[in-house]
């Protein structure tokens, strides 16, 4: 596989989305342009990750196709598996699994198992096993509990397993058992390099090899956009995190922010009896929202301005020791300026011989 930019790739359909067929162009619009990777984020509506991936697969020829993620705990490991085989089969070893928590009030509400630590690296494990042909008999553990197990194939190119891992054992979890880390959105410069200690950290702890285990960022963009387009790319997609129980906590305490402004941005009147992520905001309003963070939080954990500028902010996470950056909220097209002012300042040795595929060294 060859490609221009194997370390970047992009998030397709980002955000809740009523349509998933602009995936179809997106895909292409990324191998046209260069990008690595294309990264599926699974939502039980219209974004069904195997679904979307086999799509993205069946329409491109050289880019990496990577769910990031999904749950172990709302398919049979079996499913899982087979997902996992399939694809690689169909793409030519273009493929990797991104497992993640979810939500434990989600796992409530259906009835299922929360996710855990232990279930996450169970499933790796498993997945691995019947990827290398192996049956196995009579397993119980955290996973479930399971009779017998096997896909009756090897796979010849079987998928890197990655871990969405957001609080510091998470990324310990993901050096000492899985191929690489995937970081959420919003994260600086610094909780990436913290990241990538903790996950080398856990792989030396289990014997592994930490120049192996692969840290993804996952970096918001909007490089010479509009402000209207911005303020919905950046404000409006960073407000929708902030307000989730959890999940704005982490983002605040691993980038050693204070928790203050987060709780006058969930106290903000615009925000009470509104969700960001299902309501439309008018710019005026989006306007009022960003007026709550402090300026530093907008700059330091996104790529916003001018194409040289966002490039620099490239060239950042990886001098914080990502092996690849995911580029959130923009399209492969609206993108095309940034990966101009990128390629004149790339470190092409840094990049020689390196798969497109996630976590694939």
């Amino acid at each position: 596989m060859s490609v221009r930019f194997p370390e970047l790739g992009f998030y397709t359909l980002p955000g809740r989305v009523a349509d998933p067929r602009p995936l179809l162009q997106e895909v292409r619009d990324a191998e046209d342009v260069g990008l690595g990777s294309a990264w599926i984020s699974e939502r039980h509506d219209v974004k069904e990750a195997a679904a979307l991936s086999g799509a993205a697969g069946a329409v491109t020829n050289q880019l990496a196709v990577a769910v990031g993620v999904t749950n172990p705990n709302t398919r049979h490991v079996m499913m899982t598996a087979a997902i996992g085989s399939t694809m690689s089969a169909l793409t030519g070893g273009r493929f990797a699994l991104g497992l993640g928590r979810g939500f434990d009030m989600r796992s409530d509400v259906w009835s299922i198992p929360r996710v855990t630590g232990a279930m996450l690296e169970d499933t790796a494990q498993l997945l691995r096993r019947l990827w290398a042909g192996e049956k196995i008999l009579g397993h119980d553990g955290p996973a479930g509990r399971f009779g017998y197990l096997s896909l009756d194939c090897t796979v010849e190119a079987p998928p890197p397993i990655l871990l969405a891992a957001l609080g510091p054992r998470t990324q310990e979890l993901a050096g000492r058992a899985f191929d690489g880390v995937l970081l959420h959105s919003h994260w600086t410069d610094e909780a990436v390099a913290a990241c990538v200690a903790r996950a080398r950290k856990g792989a030396e702890q289990a014997g592994r090899d930490p120049d192996r285990v692969q840290v993804w960022s996952c970096l918001v963009t909007a490089c010479d956009l509009p402000e209207s387009v911005e303020l919905r790319h950046v404000v409006r997609r960073m407000t929708t995190y902030m307000q989730i129980p959890g999940y704005g906590e982490l983002i605040v305490d691993a980038n050693g922010w204070d928790r203050g402004v987060l709780d006058r941005l969930r106290g903000h009147p615009l925000l009470q009896g509104r969700f960001a992520d299902a309501t439309e905001f008018s710019d005026d309003e989006l306007r009022q929202i960003r007026d709550v963070y402090p300026e530093s939080w907008l700059t330091s954990s996104n790529a916003v301005g001018s194409p040289a500028h966002c490039a620099r902010r490239l060239l950042d996470q990886f001098a914080a020791g990502a092996a690849g950056i995911v580029l959130h909220a923009s399209t492969p097209r609206e993108m095309t300026a940034l990966l101009a002012a990128y390629a004149a300042v790339r470190p092409e040795e840094r990049f020689a011989g390196r798969s497109a595929v996630p976590g694939r060294s």
